[in-house]
This record gives structure tokens, C-alpha cells and sequence, in this order.
């Protein structure tokens, strides 16, 4: 552990110990956001829930309501704990794109971003020892160049689609796509660090 991180981790002198924080998601790019604020969590243990959209569902309804169910679900086997979750969603208007199911349906995600703007959405749901929960949800707009066939199919031939909620990762080679981006970053990338450490902030968990 580093020793930024277990200046976060430790309380000082005087100060109530701190609960234990779970990370209720087995994303790498969501523990990497985290180190940025200094913090490892005590655990991490995702949430095995179905994420499938509801009829008429909205990207912004959708992740609010998974990141809620998420922390929820891991909070409920994991007593006295602080659980931190997260869910990105990819939507241009109403549509949801989810993660691709194979390379031909990633095509097809490139094919329906290029040139058109879309909107990344993560909702953040902190869960308390006492049963607390607070939220919070972040909206970036994002738009993609004009994509050529090439480009589109070197993608998808490197792979960095799998997993990754509307086929992209902003944080590899895709964001060489990016031609407009208004809001937050790390919100793409798969947490928004500033509402996040507003969240623990909130609770005393993390320092000012």
C-alpha cells in the first residue's frame, strides 16, 4: 500500500476509526480512478445483478437504478461497511448501448457514434453502515468524428471493446475519436471523481 493511500485509510489521532470500504465492482479502471483520490478499498466484491434494461428505461434512469441495487446488494452481506458502486451507461437519446455482445455488434455501436453525439452517464451510489444511501449521477456529452471503415475496423480488431458499456474505452485509443467532450472525464472513464469524493467527503470517510 502506498503511502498516500494509507494517509486515506487511516483516521488521526482522536478521530472515530473509519468503516471498512468495499468496492461493489470488479472494474480495474474503477480501483485506478480511485488511487487518484489516494484510496484503496479494504475489499472489493461485485455485485452480481441482472443489468438488463427495463422496458421504456432511459440511460439516466438505468444507471441510477443499477448503481443503487448494486451497492445495496453487496451492503446487504457486508455489515458495518462503507460500499461504494458505480454503473456507465452509454445512450444516444432513448437508445441504451450496452456492451457488445461480439465483434460485429461493436461494428455496429462505431457505426451508430460516428459523427453523432452521445451521452455517458454514471450513477454512484454509497451505501452506509447504518443503511444510508446517497447517490449521485453525472452526465458527459461526448461526440465522435466521422469514423472511416479503416478506423473502425482496427478497433475492433484490437479488442478494447469487450466489457466496455457502448463499445469504447475513452481511456485507450479510442478517445482519439473524441471531437467534443462538455463535462467530466472520469465520468466516462467509468467513475466521476469529483462527485465521489464529495460522497465519502460527505459521510466523514474522506478527509477535506
Amino acid at each position: 500500500m502506498s503511502s498516500d493511500v494509507a494517509l486515506e485509510s487511516a483516521p488521526k489521532a482522536g478521530e472515530a476509526p473509519r468503516p471498512p470500504l468495499v468496492l461493489a465492482s470488479a472494474s480495474p479502471r474503477r480501483l485506478d480512478l480511485l488511487a487518484r483520490l489516494g484510496i484503496l478499498p479494504d475489499s472489493v466484491d461485485p455485485a452480481d445483478i441482472d443489468e438488463t434494461p427495463r422496458k421504456a428505461e432511459l440511460p439516466r434512469q438505468l444507471a441510477g437504478r443499477l448503481s443503487r441495487a448494486k451497492a445495496e446488494a453487496v451492503a446487504a452481506r457486508s455489515p458495518g461497511a462503507l460500499v461504494l458502486a458505480a454503473d456507465t451507461v452509454v445512450g444516444v437519446g432513448r437508445r441504451i448501448l450496452g456492451k457488445p455482445a461480439d465483434a460485429a455488434e461493436a461494428r455496429r455501436f462505431l457505426e451508430f457514434l460516428s459523427g453523432r453525439r452521445h451521452r455517458v452517464t454514471t450513477g454512484v451510489a454509497l451505501v452506509t453502515p447504518d443503511g444510508a444511501v446517497r447517490t449521485r449521477l453525472v452526465e458527459t456529452t461526448l461526440a465522435f468524428q466521422r469514423l472511416t471503415d479503416a478506423q473502425m475496423d482496427d478497433y475492433v480488431a484490437s479488442g478494447e471493446w469487450e466489457g466496455k458499456a457502448g463499445g469504447y474505452a475513452i481511456h485507450q485509443r479510442a478517445e482519439v475519436f473524441v471531437r467534443f467532450l462538455s463535462g467530466s472525464h472520469s465520468n466516462v472513464v467509468g467513475l466521476p471523481l469529483f462527485e465521489t469524493a464529495q460522497l465519502l467527503r460527505g459521510v466523514g470517510w474522506l478527509r477535506p
